[in-house]
């Protein structure tokens, strides 16, 4: 399985570890190479120039490409919650982000009352006090959602559901324990208390409540579930396909479709009970194999599992006379490999890069196939993961919104990173997802958060993306990406983000159909020579709302016309 190396103490996510420390080694998250067996083949193919992500020499495309604009077709509420991460520091290369999560391996057996967490595989199955060094119940997440709200962002908390949280701080634990010896290192966590709540909660019954957690929480943030810019989400643990190997300490055995149904439902209903208005998450998968099988759950019989449980949680509503799961999360770290090499690590050879630059059309593109095990093994064929999970909840469970709390797409000190980051937050809005939270896999992730910034910080001032996503088109999607807005603040105005993939410079010819006469545009620039914005020369209108513009090689560029 994928294994991120990053090596410093994220401000937010609080939960991974670094082989050599029990701090950052996060296995699990981007999942194992599949579950069903298979190896990644070579380089994705398409156009484009051959230099890696840090420059190229081939000469300028003279041939336009066209990006066609309409404000009138295809408009839809972009959610705020799309730009977010599980890192970073909300006043430097996060700033402006909207979401934040407090997620990962350690949260599977965190104990809120006394911020006592477990590693599992990822540092010696170690129970310490990694997450908070405060005895203060529920420190480690009030600290989280302190720093979220005052930058104007929400954030997801992770509520343990595998059945036990970490009772002690002494260290190492068996790795394949029987029940006495889980009993002897943990208490149990259950979704009700059935009584009144206590703050500080009572450290003398060897139990631990997730709904008196929601119910401290939510007291201490009485406009969580009112103030849109700093909800508090609750999510169903963290990759519970993988409890038996990130988290055999408390889960040795195989998880089956049936208990992360059961446990999703109880867990749910006693966040509900506290919180009614809350926004549950589940049943966050680690990846491929977790969507279709759980990872070879034993009970799973050829079903498809997101369609099992959302099935699941569809009765489930109509048992309780509620609904119970609001989003339907999942992991997506990509398996699409180039040169042989996956693109989520660092590599910057040209056959990766241009794996890397490709990699985003398989969240949406039903006529792309890239090359991984995924489109060899399992879907023959293209992925289009985001209109595919789309379908299983219109049939299966509709009106379930759809997040993807961890992602990442490699190349993160490369311009190929930010651009493929750029190119993800694009297809996140026009594809309507309701929240993403980007997982950083090393230690600083330059170009991946000024990917971000192209659609947040653009000009240094917080200028922004618009609200509001409109049809935006290319005539080559194979070499370039655009992405285009309108603002509630401003409609007379149209933001659009234009992402060149290749090696050299392309000419676009920009038609827009807009109330406004359009005659100007400020111009960001995102390319190998500084991972930040730079503001370049405005450009003006060459004919009725038309614009030419020369996209710098390997590119993002956020334009912003006016009248």
């Amino acid at each position: 399985m994928l294994r991120p190396a990053v090596c410093s103490l994220l401000a937010l996510s609080l939960t991974s570890a670094c082989a050599s420390t029990p701090s950052d080694a996060k296995t699990g998250s981007g999942g194992s190479s599949n579950g069903d067996g298979g190896s990644a083949g070579a380089a994705v193919g398409g156009a484009g120039g051959t230099a890696s992500g840090t420059g190229g020499s081939a000469p300028p495309s003279t041939t336009p490409v066209v990006f066609t604009v309409d404000s009138t077709a295809n408009a839809h509420a972009i959610s705020p919650y799309i730009y977010g991460s599980n890192g970073g520091d909300f006043t430097q290369e996060a700033k402006g982000l909207t979401l934040a999560r407090v997620g990962g391996n350690r949260l599977t057996a965190y104990n809120w009352e006394t911020n006592a967490s477990n590693a599992g595989s990822d540092w010696q199955y170690s129970s310490d006090n990694y997450m908070s060094k405060s005895t203060t119940a529920g420190a480690a997440m009030k600290d989280a959602t302190d720093k979220a709200t005052s930058a104007g962002a929400s954030i997801i908390l992770t509520v343990p559901i595998a059945g036990w949280v970490a009772a002690d701080e002494k260290g190492a634990c068996p790795s394949s324990p029987t029940p006495a010896e889980i009993a002897q290192r943990f208490f149990p966590i259950l979704p009700s208390k059935g009584s009144a709540f206590a703050y500080p909660p009572d450290l003398t019954d060897s139990k631990v409540y997730a709904d008196e957690f929601v119910a401290y929480m939510e007291s201490k943030y009485p406009t969580a579930q009112t103030d849109p810019a700093r909800r508090i989400f609750y999510m169903l643990d963290n990759e519970p396909d993988l409890w038996a190997e990130t988290h055999g300490e408390i889960h040795p055995d195989k998880v089956t479709y049936a208990e992360v149904a059961q446990k999703g439902t109880d867990f749910a209903t006693g966040i509900k009970a506290v919180a009614p208005n809350a926004v549950v998450m589940g049943p966050v998968n680690y990846g491929w194999g977790g969507m279709v099988n759980l990872q070879k759950a034993p009970d799973g019989n050829g079903r498809d599992f997101l369609e099992f449980y959302l099935d699941s949680m569809k009765s489930a509503e109509a048992s309780a006379g509620k609904r119970l799961l609001d989003v339907l999360d999942v992991h997506w770290y990509p398996e699409a490999t180039g040169d042989g090499m996956r693109i989520t690590d660092e590599g910057t050879s040209a056959g990766e890069v241009e794996a890397r630059l490709q990699a985003p059309r398989s969240l949406w593109d039903t006529g792309y196939k890239e090359t991984s095990w995924i489109t060899q093994s399992s879907t023959n064929g293209p992925i289009y993961l985001i209109p595919r999970l789309q379908a299983k909840i219109d049939q299966h469970y509709p009106g379930t919104k759809l997040s993807i709390s961890e992602y990442n797409y490699g190349g993160a000190g490369d311009i190929s990173g930010g651009i493929a980051e750029a190119d993800v937050l694009g297809v996140f809005g026009r594809e309507s997802l309701f929240a993403a939270t980007m997982w950083p896999m090393v230690s600083s992730s330059p170009f991946i958060y000024a990917g971000f910034a192209m659609y947040r910080n653009y000009d240094g001032n917080l200028g922004a993306f618009g609200d509001t996503s409109i049809s935006a088109a290319t005539s080559a999607v194979d070499l370039t990406s655009v992405y285009a807005s309108v603002s509630s603040k401003d409609p007379t105005a149209v933001v659009m983000v234009a992402i060149n993939k290749q090696a050299a410079a392309q000419l676009v010819t920009i038609n827009l159909t807009h109330a406004s006469s359009l005659t100007r545009a400020d111009v960001y620039t995102l390319t190998s020579a500084a991972s930040s914005p730079q503001k370049g020369d405005s450009i003006a209108a060459v004919g009725a709302n038309a614009f030419s513009y020369n996209m710098p090689a390997r590119s993002v560029t956020t334009l912003v016309f006016r009248p």
